[in-house]
């Protein structure tokens, strides 16, 4: 039998749950040998080790060249490049991209394991890919300013990359260039003024994030994208919240100027609907055992009071009455997740002990 591994704070608390187990004579002495038997202590979390490693080294990697690209040689030999075609770059970036397709596809038959490392590989070939579409639209641009198209001809690059490697990484981007052609698609259509149909950005995204959730939810019942469907449900509650917060500070003003000559109190309506939301995703949360649902509305409400605080009460409330205020609201909801935790945890254990002891 395969023995679970686990970290030293779950093998702790594993242990204790068996030893009251025992004491109780819930269990036999023999049982419960054979449960400590069945899971042994990590050493060492290599896998964080090896997830820290791969972003200072990408990390690192941009930082080299940033300091290359800031070298005198570098730069001389960048101005001798500059008059390379634009579509030639785009091909050179395409076919690295290609190479590093195929390249991570290779390992992650071979070297399934090497999670991380295939991950990495497919992050930079998204960013030749990005390079390519952008230098294609240079080589093509007629002067129309819309580059709206650029992001749209992204999305349907990374679709048909991320189900092809059934790849998570590639099909955010794919989300996040979704995300970008609406935003200047519709900045496009309004030759970039402040409103599109009435709405500022915030505004308009909220109905973008709020349509991308309601996809992300369904998305299971489309074959060959149901493995999708988690990463688009987070990321259109990202947009959907994010937006909602936006608004409830800037409400729907198109610029600054506008907003800067009324008060926030003005648009507390605005506060008011992004409270509801995360409240109704709470509920919801709580009553479909939808984490990701509970947890973006737990979030974004701590959020929405905290920002409403600083908009309407920082210059009337001791400063010191509200940090206690506000350490002592992080720390009751610290103690609360530690006992959901913990409880999740017992129920998981109970759950693998119950099938230890099946025949």
């Amino acid at each position: 039998m395969r023995k679970l591994n686990l970290d030293k704070q779950e093998a702790e608390f594993l242990n204790q749950t068996i030893k009251h187990w025992e004491s109780e004579g819930l269990v036999s002495k023999e049982t419960a040998q054979q449960l400590y038997d069945s899971y042994e202590t990590k050493e060492f979390d290599w896998r964080k080790l090896a997830q820290y490693s791969f972003w200072i080294a990408l990390a690192c990697g941009l930082i080299a060249f940033a300091s290359l690209i800031i070298n005198d040689d570098i730069l001389n030999l960048l101005k001798k490049l500059s008059d390379t075609p634009d579509i030639a770059i785009s091909l050179i970036s395409a076919g690295i991209a290609a190479w590093l397709y195929y390249h991570g596809q290779k390992s992650k038959q071979i070297y399934p394991e090497k999670v991380l490392s295939n991950e990495a590989t497919l992050f930079v070939a998204v960013l030749f890919t990005a390079s390519s579409i952008a230098f294609l639209g240079k080589a093509f641009d007629n002067g129309s300013g819309r580059f709206s198209m650029l992001f749209l001809l992204s999305v349907f690059v990374y679709g048909v990359l991320a189900r092809k490697f059934k790849s998570q990484l590639i099909w955010a981007f794919a989300l996040v260039s979704l995300g970008s052609w609406f935003g200047t698609e519709t900045g496009y259509q309004t030759a970039w003024r402040d409103y599109f149909l009435r709405m500022n950005y915030p505004l308009r995204f909220v109905f973008f994030g709020a349509l991308l959730t309601f996809a992300g939810f369904h998305l299971q019942k489309i074959k060959g994208l149901e493995i999708f469907r988690t990463i688009t449900y987070v990321i259109g509650q990202l947009y959907l919240f994010g937006s909602l917060w936006l608004l409830s500070i800037f409400g729907n003003f198109g610029n600054l100027e506008d907003w800067f000559r009324i008060k926030q109190t003005d648009i507390f309506y605005y506060a008011i609907l992004s409270a509801v939301v995360s409240i109704g995703f709470i509920a919801f949360g709580l009553r479909k055992k939808d984490e990701i649902a509970r947890e973006f509305g737990i979030t974004f409400l701590l959020l929405n009071i905290y920002t409403r605080y600083f908009e309407y009460f920082w210059d009337r409330t001791d400063k010191a009455i509200f940090f206690a205020l506000l350490a002592l609201s992080f720390w009751l909801i610290g103690r609360k997740a530690e006992k959901i935790w913990n409880l999740e945890l017992f129920n998981q254990k109970h759950s693998n002990v119950e099938k230890l002891g099946e025949p």
